[in-house]
């Protein structure tokens, strides 16, 4: 059945869901959520850093690193639209659907849990009639198992949706009448378990039904009877009723492969089914996994989370340390107070930038003296340093990438230009990856183009 393959599909993803959720949490700032165990009990390192008696500390990298991606991403594509003006039905529909900013929103994405998702559709919308593109959250999609990098191999997909029920009945129930009531019926009478833990698909927005649409590549079977008495040729499908036929009529058998749409509510129930209605016969998805070796997932985020987990770490020890370090400390021989005072005297006139303390000349080892400790954790500084660096590296996001040029002097602009270009080249590949995603989506929104002007 399409919608139990669709559920393991979806729970098969759960592993890459919680993946991302990590990893947003990283790229906006909550860092110390990881899990860890101590003494048998599972704590976060926030509770265990502040049950050590430090203070955690988060210097967000990699929420400046994945802004400097993006707005390098910007500045190309602002490039190459100043010098490839064009115009058409293509371009209508990017200004439509706000695609330069739709497309940074899902770099972004993609940047961060190494998914791009989106959905082309050809339908009537509020906004008006048209061809329609959406950023599909990765929370809400699902697919099958596939290994190549094009999704050739894809041969399940889908998404789930939070209708109202007035757009669930507009949408799958148009016409009105009883199939609205009995639609409105299965929504409300399963108001208070609809999307519940028990669903595989998860709890809907709070007033909202869920929906889930599934597309499946289905072998469809075709019967080629032709009568060579009266030279007839009719085509039926294999599960249309089969009539009578004479010994004159010659059938053939063919395959082939057709896209099928068909929508559930959470417990299985199929409300609408129909093939592929679109020139391009296929499902309106587009997905760029990254770098989908081996089937695995990893995105540019994933990979520094290591990196920006040890600079928290040593900026909270740096901190740590300064904070319980002695700092201006006064040492004062108790038999040095002059008569009449009191160490609060003291202390009160040590603090004034005039003060002046008296006290009884004697043995020079028991005088007055302030004690400053400089004990720095220079070896700390030296591997916060280290991890800076290691992260530009990895990243392959540099100072110069940011267009930070350097304070030395000596350096020439073409050196800069040099070092900006090297971080370019490590970025190539992601970016090559999301442009291709880029033109995947062009050439769907192309097709759809076609099939509406006929």
């Amino acid at each position: 059945m399409p919608f139990d393959s669709a559920c393991r599909a979806y729970q098969a993803l759960a592993g890459l869901r919680q993946c991302r959720s990590r990893q947003i949490d990283y790229t906006f700032g909550r860092q110390w959520r990881d899990p860890i165990t101590v003494n048998g009990r599972t704590i976060t390192e926030k509770e265990f850093t502040e049950q050590s008696g430090k203070k955690p500390l988060a210097n967000n990298l990699i929420r400046q690193m994945v802004k400097t991606v993006v707005g390098r991403y910007r500045y190309r594509a602002e490039t190459a639209r100043k010098e490839n003006l064009t115009h058409g039905p293509l371009e209508a529909i990017k200004r439509a659907n706000m695609l330069g900013e739709l497309d940074c929103r899902m770099l972004e994405e993609f940047l961060i849990s190494g998914c791009a998702i989106q959905r082309i559709v050809s339908e009537r919308r509020p906004a008006g009639c048209g061809v329609w593109v959406d950023n599909v959250d990765p929370s809400r999609f699902f697919v099958n198992s596939f290994t190549d990098p094009r999704g050739c191999d894809i041969e399940l997909i889908g998404m789930t949706h939070d209708m109202s029920l007035r757009e669930l009945t507009g949408r799958f129930a148009p016409e009105g009448g009883d199939r609205a009531v009995n639609l409105r019926q299965a929504a409300t009478g399963r108001h208070d378990t609809f999307g519940a833990a028990t669903s595989p698909f998860g709890a809907p927005a709070p007033g909202r039904c869920r929906v889930v649409e599934v597309w499946t590549l289905d072998a469809d079977t075709t019967l080629r009877c032709h009568d060579r008495a009266t030279g007839h040729y009719t085509e039926l499908q294999a599960t249309d009723q089969r009539p009578e036929l004479g010994d004159t009529v010659a059938v053939r058998s063919d395959t082939s492969l057709t896209w099928q749409c068909r929508w559930y509510l959470p417990d299985g129930t199929m409300i609408a089914s129909y093939p592929s209605p679109w020139a391009h016969g296929s499902h309106p998805f587009v997905i760029k996994l990254y770098p989908l070796i081996a089937g695995e997932v990893h995105s540019l985020v994933a990979d520094v989370i290591d990196q920006q987990r040890y600079v928290n770490r040593l900026i909270t020890l740096i901190d740590h340390v300064i904070g319980t370090s002695a700092k201006g400390a006064l040492l004062f021989p108790c038999d040095q107070i002059p008569r009449g005072h009191d160490i609060a005297d003291i202390a009160r006139q040590w603090a004034r930038p005039d003060g002046v303390i008296l006290y009884k000349p004697g043995d020079p080892g028991h005088t007055p003296r302030q004690l400053v400790n400089s004990n720095e954790p220079a070896s700390a500084y030296h591997l916060l340093e280290m991890e800076l660096k290691l992260m530009q590296q990895i990243s392959g996001v540099s100072d110069a990438l940011g267009g930070h040029a350097t304070t030395d002097n000596s350096r020439s602009a073409a050196l800069f230009e040099a070092q900006m270009n090297a971080s370019g080249i490590a970025l190539l590949d992601t970016f090559a990856a999301f442009d291709s995603f880029v033109d995947a989506r062009d050439r769907k929104i192309a097709a759809l183009i076609q099939n509406t002007s006929r």
